[in-house]
């Protein structure tokens, strides 16, 4: 087994010395084994010229030369592997991505939470229900929703449907790219049906107008088509959770003399997860994959700074984002001295605000929300506290969809706590809409053009 000169004492299976939380228990190790032999003898899902191009970008970011753009669904599930549920989602992330551009002056990238988000953490290993106990949801690649003893069975065949769905998705987005879906000259190609609130309407039109003039006039007095607006790029992430999954799909590359993770471009680490001695930090550390923490207020100084140093010793740029998730209730407390412990380490990072999980409540119903208006105070402030820090906010991270759900409150509409049971069709955490969502990069960009 090759050993990367930069890790030394790393192997893909080194995680497994080490205290792993929130993997499956599965009750037949041998066809566990059978299912992860063929799955590391599959095509990778990406390859590693697309995983370098987007750490570039991201060191761009990092330098305030660029702005990420990263969202997605809370948990993908297996369904959702259908052309128009694709479509839509790639359709919000690039509109988003067009009023950003607009407002921000800067070239956005455009990283999809898709391709593989279909592991998701529990705050418990099992569920009771009636006085039934069975093993907790865990998502499709884990395990079914239904709450039946076979359905909540960890099934190791499951990898390769997610492996297989992964695939396909990113393969329709590329697809869809490739054939300009995503040209910068057509935006009104990625409109929405449901699209009806007239001022969001006619704002979003202005931006596409004002866009589709600027390149008219560049091409017309240049003589020469602006090439980089026929096409953008798309990556693809997830948490990269189910270790034995990002394990099988770990490739060396004797060109590159490097270890890359080819199962998505930007793998992170979720909260639950990024203990510096566990499991999921040292598979990372190993990886050349551009990598991201979920970070918040219960991450101390010391264990951000051992984390800044094991997952990116060679302070490289475009290596490590920071993903931030406080609440817009307690930013303003805890991300100056977050900054601060960063800069002391003497190390960089690409600061990505995460305003969702931090503000996630239950109303009296018990139903799980988020509350528009917190969302876009979390990033305001954001933007904000990275300033008056000498710092750069290079990102934002959202859990959005390009359905036409009610799972968030607030926003043009002004959706209400009894608005939620008309469309609530999340298994795991609320989204925004596709309107919420277009008005949040909208109020971003028009604070942020001032």
């Amino acid at each position: 087994m090759h050993t990367a000169v930069k890790n030394p004492g790393w192997s893909p299976d080194s995680w497994q010395r080490f205290p792993a939380l929130q993997q499956p228990r599965y009750a037949d190790p041998e066809r566990l084994a059978r299912v992860l032999e063929e799955l590391a003898r599959l095509p990778p899902v990406v390859v590693s010229w697309e995983v370098d191009q987007l750490k570039d970008e991201l060191a761009a970011a990092q330098r305030g030369e660029r702005f990420l753009l990263q969202g997605g669904d809370c948990a993908e599930g297996f369904a959702d592997c259908e052309s128009d549920t694709i479509a839509r989602k790639l359709k919000i992330l690039l509109q988003m991505s067009v009023v950003l551009l607009h407002g921000l002056k800067k070239p956005v990238i455009r990283v999809g939470r898709i391709a593989g988000q279909y592991a998701k953490p529990r705050s418990a290993d099992t569920e009771t229900r009636e006085g039934v106990t069975l093993p907790s949801y865990r998502g499709d690649i884990v395990n079914h929703a239904a709450f039946d003893a076979g359905a909540r069975e960890p099934d190791p065949e499951l990898l390769l449907r997610g492996y297989e769905r992964a695939a396909i998705t990113l393969n329709f987005v590329r697809a869809l790219v490739d054939g300009g879906f995503a040209d910068l000259h057509h935006p009104e190609y990625w409109n929405l049906d449901f699209l009806k609130h007239a001022k969001l309407r006619d704002a979003y039109q202005r931006i596409v107008d004002s866009i589709r003039d600027s390149l008219d006039f560049y091409e017309t007095i240049s003589g020469s088509a602006v090439h980089d607006a026929g096409q953008v790029r798309f990556y693809a992430s997830h948490e990269g959770l189910h270790l034995r999954y990002e394990q099988a799909q770990t490739r060396f590359l004797k060109r590159r003399e490097r270890w890359y993770n080819l199962s998505t471009h930007m793998p992170w680490i979720g909260m639950r997860t990024s203990a510096p001695g566990g499991a999921h930090v040292e598979y990372f550390r190993g990886i050349a994959n551009p990598i991201g923490v979920k970070v918040g207020e219960g991450t101390d100084a010391a264990t951000l700074a051992e984390l800044v140093r094991v997952l990116n010793p060679d302070n490289e740029p475009g290596r490590l984002a920071l993903i931030h998730r406080f609440g817009a209730a307690r930013i303003e407390s805890a991300l100056p001295a977050m900054i601060r412990a960063v800069r002391d380490s003497g190390r960089q990072v690409l600061w990505v605000c995460d305003p969702m999980h931090g503000n996630t409540e239950t109303t009296p119903q018990g139903v799980k929300t988020r509350r528009f208006e917190n969302i876009l105070a979390e990033v305001e402030s954001a933007f904000r506290i990275h300033e008056d820090s000498g710092s750069i906010l290079g990102g934002v991270h959202f859990e959005l969809t390009g359905d036409d759900v009610t799972e968030c409150t607030g926003g043009a509409r002004g959706l209400a706590d009894v608005d939620l049971s008309r469309a609530y069709r999340s298994s795991v955490d609320p989204r925004l809409n596709y309107e919420q969502a277009l008005e949040l990069a909208m109020l971003i960009a028009r604070h942020r053009s001032r």
